[in-house]
């Protein structure tokens, strides 16, 4: 992948698109969900579930309900989503210590094993692909990524 946007090198223009962050937005996030699958996705592996290895990692424990506010999943969404991966073995599913109506959440040895491994994937792929950033560029990139998910609205039930 060289960079260039199709067309690059012809004078054809956008039209209003040019000015629009979300459609460049929208693009950008095309290119990591195609960099994502080429990485990660022969291990059967999506980008939601992988998102939600990853808060349960950081939180183990987490209930169920919980994690699926933090990445914005409705719930009727989330209890499929862990339930796929409870079948696949990657997460356990308990009561929760302090409430025992809620659902608890904890990574298994295999799904912890297929977090790390994609996880290094990623991030060497990750890396490549934003090769022209320096760190900084990175880390300001983010910040206004996160500025802009902020906004986001709470998901309907």
């Amino acid at each position: 992948m060289n960079g260039a946007m199709p067309g690059a090198g012809r004078n054809d223009s956008l039209g209003v698109l040019d000015g629009l962050v979300g459609y460049h937005l929208r693009r950008a996030s095309s290119v990591f969900g195609s960099d994502f699958f080429r990485t990660v996705g022969g291990e059967g592996l999506r980008q939601v579930p992988f998102a939600i290895l990853s808060v349960i990692a950081a939180n183990p424990g987490i209930r169920q309900g919980v994690a699926g506010e933090v990445l914005g999943i409705k719930r009727a969404n989330m209890v499929v989503l862990v339930n796929e991966l409870v079948e696949a073995g990657h997460v356990d599913r308990s009561p929760a210590e302090d409430d025992r109506r809620a659902i608890a959440l904890a990574l298994t040895a295999k799904g912890r094993a297929m977090l790390e491994d994609a996880t290094a994937r990623l991030i060497a792929h990750e890396d490549a692909l934003l090769s022209e950033f320096t760190a900084d560029e990175r880390h300001i990139l983010i910040g206004l990524i996160r500025r802009i998910e902020a906004r986001e609205q709470p998901p309907e039930e």
